[in-house]
């Protein structure tokens, strides 16, 4: 019995090598980076310096763009290209051109972006003459930045993290057919229309001082290929559509609101009746939000919706789990000594999960087969029942965590580092909406508040993980209401930022809802912008801070918008 078993596994294994390489020989695109990569790697490995690894990856982009302003057509536009990126590494995996330069930190940032376009159809000799004059520079700036690596770990003191450099991987051959966006059935003059049919619901509110739909339909086809026998072409598809209105107040505060939608094709997006209702209801908010009062600086409790619970994990907590950078000796280094500790509420799970393209129903877009590197993307539980088990890892290890879990990532021009991926925060104890808000009541009544906070909706955020400057975040709130603890309706304010710093905040977060939320956005670091999902649950937090918002000193416009 055990013998038919593994029989049948060789047969598969065999059939999918046969499958593999029946359809990627007839890939010309593929051909062409093998041929050049295997005619580089020949001579550079006999350099003064010699080369251990080339890779070579196109990030081949078909999409189309759409935008209407008030009921109207302001652009409808295609674009196609392919966009390459090229890694050379000199030395050896325990010490190469990759290794920070302390004390330096625009040689290290300034090394990840070079962006390259080639021919977007197959002619070898011109897309070997990109290659070959891209890979010649990324020689000589290797073999360059290498001596001065050399030369920093001889004068600074020993580095507190002794992994090396980069790590082996088992070389990996992967192939999907192409996608292009004609598969979709994507119908530009009907969607052109549909768009100007939401922004029209602006047009007649004479407060709203911009009124936008727009829709971006990304196909992304990548191309990887190493010298040690990785050969990976995947494909990905984005489908954002964004509601944008803008007022201003008469303080000069500009108010803008926005909601977005995403799907992996045009077909997953809300019908007309759902993105008109939602239209008018942002209209009117936002609206409401030009006569709402400015927010004075606050401490005390808050309770975070759903889409603003995700984009606060990711922004104060996402970013110091990826491993690359707590190699640095400049960053501020959170949690890489709390492995195995309490690090959040004993009932809260965060997990990173790029194999999953949706969550209880909704599409993410923080998915990938593999990832910047050619690895394969990994579920990570970083977050067990409130106790930091692991870190988002790539090629480049640190102490105690060796291998990669495929989140190496990055945009089409960028070398890759570490990054979030599809972030999923779970509860072993779910509350309904109206318990989160008993909660917030009942805290805001223990601490002699007359009020809390309800965060509804936010725009993103950012954050500062390095050591020269304070170790915070920010996120930015668009719909804020006060929860006031004697019953009165909830009274909608403007003008806040919720800030501060990680481990203070952590420590506060007591409960989550019931469903979960998604924020689908585009995360922006070192490696450019990648599609980044955040899925958590509405929060109850018992301490939050918040900060007046910057704003505009320019007087509202004296003419009414016609």
């Amino acid at each position: 019995m055990k013998r038919k078993l593994l029989l049948g596994v060789i047969v598969v294994c065999f059939t999918a090598i046969a499958s593999y390489a029946q359809t990627a020989s007839q890939d010309e695109l593929l051909k062409i980076l093998k041929s050049e990569i295997d005619r580089g790697m020949a001579l550079y490995q006999k350099a003064d310096i010699p080369v251990y690894l080339i890779s070579y990856r196109i990030d081949e982009l078909e999409s189309h763009y759409i935008a209407t302003s008030f009921g109207t057509l302001t652009g409808s536009n295609p674009n196609k290209e392919r966009v390459l990126t090229v890694q050379v590494r000199v030395g050896d995996k325990d010490l190469d051109n990759f290794r920070e330069l302390r004390d330096d930190a625009s040689a290290y940032t300034s090394s990840r972006y070079t962006r390259i376009n080639i021919p977007t159809d197959n002619d070898p000799k011109a897309i070997a003459l990109v290659l070959w004059e891209a890979t010649e520079k990324a020689y000589r700036d290797a073999a360059l930045r290498y001596e001065k690596v050399k030369a920093n770990v001889a004068v600074k003191v020993e580095a507190e993290d002794k992994a090396p450099d980069y790590t082996d991987i088992s070389p990996v051959q992967y192939y999907e057919k192409p996608v292009k966006m004609s598969d979709f059935k994507f119908d530009v003059k009907e969607w052109e229309n549909r768009l100007k049919k939401y922004s029209a619901e602006f047009s007649e509110i004479k407060d709203i001082l911009d009124g936008e739909s727009t829709l971006r339909f990304l196909v992304e086809r990548k191309y990887f290929v190493t010298n040690e026998g990785t050969s990976i072409v995947q494909n990905n598809t984005y489908c954002h559509l964004f509601l944008s209105v803008m007022t201003q107040a008469d303080d000069g505060m500009e108010l803008p609101l926005y909601q977005s939608y995403f799907g992996h094709s045009p077909h997953d997006l809300p019908n007309d009746n759902i993105m008109i209702r939602d239209a008018q209801e942002i209209a009117k908010t936002a609206v409401a939000m030009k006569t709402a009062p400015v927010v004075d600086p606050y401490t005390g409790p808050a309770v975070l919706s759903e889409q603003a619970s995700g984009v606060f994990f990711h922004e104060i907590f996402g970013h110091r789990v990826e491993g690359l950078r707590l190699k640095s000796e400049s960053d501020g280094q959170t949690f890489k000594k709390k492995v195995d500790e309490l690090v959040l509420h004993k009932d809260f799970s965060v997990i990173f999960d790029p194999t999953i393209t949706t969550y209880k129903g909704t599409p993410l877009n923080g998915s990938f087969k593999y990832d910047d590197e050619g690895v394969k993307g990994e579920k990570v539980a970083v977050v067990d029942k409130g106790v930091l088990k692991n870190f988002l890892m790539t090629r480049t290890p640190i102490n105690n965590f060796p291998k990669s879990n495929g989140h190496a990532r990055a945009q089409a021009g960028y070398q890759p580092v570490s990054r979030q991926s599809n972030l999923i925060v779970e509860t072993e104890k779910p509350y309904t909406e109206a318990q989160l808000k008993e909660m917030l009541i009942e805290e805001a009544k223990k601490q002699g508040k007359e009020y809390g906070y309800l965060f509804a909706r936010v725009t993103g955020g950012f954050t500062t993980t390095g050591r020269f400057m304070p170790n915070s975040f920010n996120v930015t709130p668009l719909e804020v209401y006060r929860v006031f603890v004697d019953g009165r309706p909830d009274e909608l304010v403007r003008g806040v930022d919720l800030v501060g710093t990680p481990l203070a905040m952590f420590s506060q977060v007591e409960a989550a809802g019931d469903r979960p939320g998604n924020f689908a956005g585009t995360c922006g670091a070192e490696s450019g912008g990648v599609p980044a999902g955040c899925c958590s649950p509405a929060l109850f937090v018992k301490q939050i801070e918040m900060q007046k918002k910057d704003k505009s000193q320019n007087r509202p416009p004296i003419m009414e918008r016609p």
